[in-house]
């Protein structure tokens, strides 16, 4: 399984936001907090310089690629899928990438963060359709139901995603979930104010149209 490892609060730190990296842990203690929003590494003189065009879209590809989790070849792979289809090719890739499984999960409140759901996922304690699914990356479409397994839903991931939806994550309106039964539904595709607004999906086409 490829994945990034190392802080993860050095990456929030970097792109200059909260990613929700480590659930919970990001509402109480974030260092971003604690260090008024500076990069890491070490800092003698603040920078003055301009940041190039080049830059910003880079910033904003690479912040798109950790918020969800993604790998650079695999992120390639979305946007050569996003350009073959029909439609806006920066909302198609979001579509893409919002239809994760991994992401599925952690938008319906079964996980704190998308690096637990993909973790979960991993172990099979999923299923979609009635059939264990254990590659996070598999894509979801509407119309597909996906529930915690029978002998998984004593875990405690899924009490601590729970509360995070409580504190104020709420499921997006492209998914309906039943906690009840550990199950739910995808209803649609996402639109746009239903997705992650951290992204700027147009600076990520321009990065890759160069």
């Amino acid at each position: 399984m490829a994945r990034e490892t190392g802080p993860v609060c050095r990456l929030c730190r970097r792109e200059g936001t909260k990613l929700f990296l480590k659930g919970t842990k990001c509402y109480s203690s974030c260092v971003l907090e604690k260090r008024n929003g500076t990069p890491p590494g070490q800092h003698t003189v603040p920078s003055r310089r301009k940041v190039s065009d080049y830059g910003i879209q880079l910033r904003a590809k690479q912040r798109a690629r950790r918020l969800y989790g993604v790998l650079e070849r695999q992120f390639r792979i979305y946007i050569d899928r996003a350009e073959r289809s029909q439609g806006v090719t920066g909302t198609v890739l979001l579509q893409e990438l919002e239809r994760r499984l991994d992401n599925v999960v952690y938008r319906l409140g079964f996980a704190s963060s998308r690096n637990e759901a993909r973790q979960l996922v991993n172990h099979r304690h999923f299923a979609v359709n009635g059939r264990v699914v254990n590659i996070a990356s598999a894509q979801v479409k509407p119309g597909d139901v996906v529930e915690v397994r029978e002998k998984s839903r004593n875990l405690l991931a899924l009490e601590t995603g729970a509360q995070v939806v409580h504190q104020g994550r709420t499921v997006p309106e492209w998914l309906s979930v039943d906690t009840k039964s550990y199950r739910g539904t995808v209803v649609r595709l996402p639109e746009r104010p239903e997705m992650e607004r951290e992204v700027n999906e147009q600076l990520i086409v321009e990065y890759y149209s160069r």
